[in-house]
């Protein structure tokens, strides 16, 4: 039976407990998306007294097409990595691990906010942002979006970081080609199979393996449900589960897909696990739950009972760095 005080391993990594801060937005980046001392100090506050082994810092965008609020860090260029060892140094100090959640927002992205036009898989409108049509991606902008991505997890490792999330959840990006809401290509990333849908993902994966080398953790975040009619499904989760596995992913942690990190009609402590379980059975990697934990005891039956093998632990620790004492 899997306890909460139980290390594990994570490729290389070897974390000494099974709670996790998953990436939660603080909007606290300067006009260029460096990391502020505000940034560090909230983040050291937490790998201090909230007993984790794992923070995985907000969503950083790639590229400036892929920004998605004003407030954003940014791991788009060279000159954020001195910002960034500053942080990953302050968390390092209190004896946690840190991974950096890397992402583009896609169709979710606002012009006023890039300065470019939104792009997706196909014109459809993001569910949370119908200001603008976002233009359907070529496979050459797919193939940059990729580069983009191994480019920003090689900053990442340079900075400091033990690992990198890819963020293929809530809507973005990534999760726009997985979900058959907004993808309606009829190419080989298409929403015809699993398989296509997750193709980016895969090449995405290779990338970023190929850039910071053997040693150094992936996980990825899937939005392995939509939760709404003609949406992706818990059995396509599962068997895209299994491919990203094959692809060299580290570690899976799931959520919900296009609207967010939300289940309908449940709230419960690990509200995911309908995820989180048949995934958790399908594949040889670590999963990890996260979603309406909110004590450590709360954490320590989801780990007795199965349905994952870390937890996360979002907005209890967002509003109190000491919730679990």
């Amino acid at each position: 039976m899997i306890h909460l005080s139980d290390p594990i391993t994570i490729r290389n990594l070897t974390l000494p407990n099974r709670l996790v801060m998953p990436p939660m937005a603080t909007a606290k980046a300067d006009e260029n998306g460096y990391v502020t001392d505000e940034v560090c100090s909230y983040y050291q506050e937490r790998a201090k007294y909230s007993k984790i082994g794992l923070i995985i810092t907000e969503h950083s965008y790639i590229h400036l097409q892929g920004k998605a609020h004003p407030g954003q860090t940014s791991m788009a260029s060279d000159d954020v990595i001195p910002s960034f060892q500053r942080l990953t140094d302050s968390i390092h100090r209190e004896g946690v691990k840190v991974f950096a959640q890397l992402s583009h927002a896609g169709s979710a992205a606002l012009s006023k906010t890039t300065g470019q036009p939104p792009v997706g898989p196909s014109p459809v409108c993001h569910p949370k942002q119908r200001e603008e049509l976002p233009a359907e991606m070529t496979v050459e902008q797919i193939h940059q979006v990729t580069e983009w991505f191994a480019q920003a997890a090689l900053r990442a490792k340079r900075a400091g970081f033990d690992g990198v999330e890819l963020h293929s959840a809530h809507g973005y990006l990534l999760n726009q080609f997985f979900s058959p809401l907004a993808n309606r290509r009829t190419d080989g990333y298409g929403p015809q199979t699993v398989e296509n849908r997750v193709r980016f993902h895969r090449e995405v994966i290779l990338a970023v393996r190929q850039a910071v080398g053997e040693d150094f953790p992936i996980a990825l975040r899937l939005g392995g449900c939509d939760y709404e009619a003609g949406g992706s499904t818990v059995e396509d989760c599962v068997a895209a589960s299994r491919l990203l596995e094959q692809s060299g992913v580290d570690l899976l942690h799931l959520t919900g897909g296009m609207n967010g990190f939300v289940r309908p009609g449940h709230g419960e402590p690990g509200y995911f696990r309908d995820l989180s379980v048949p995934v958790k059975g399908a594949v040889h990697i670590p999963v990890l739950l996260t979603g309406g934990v909110t004590t450590p005891a709360q954490a320590e039956v989801l780990l007795e009972e199965g349905c994952a093998d870390l937890i996360g632990v979002g907005r209890a620790i967002f509003k109190n760095a000491r919730w679990a004492d």
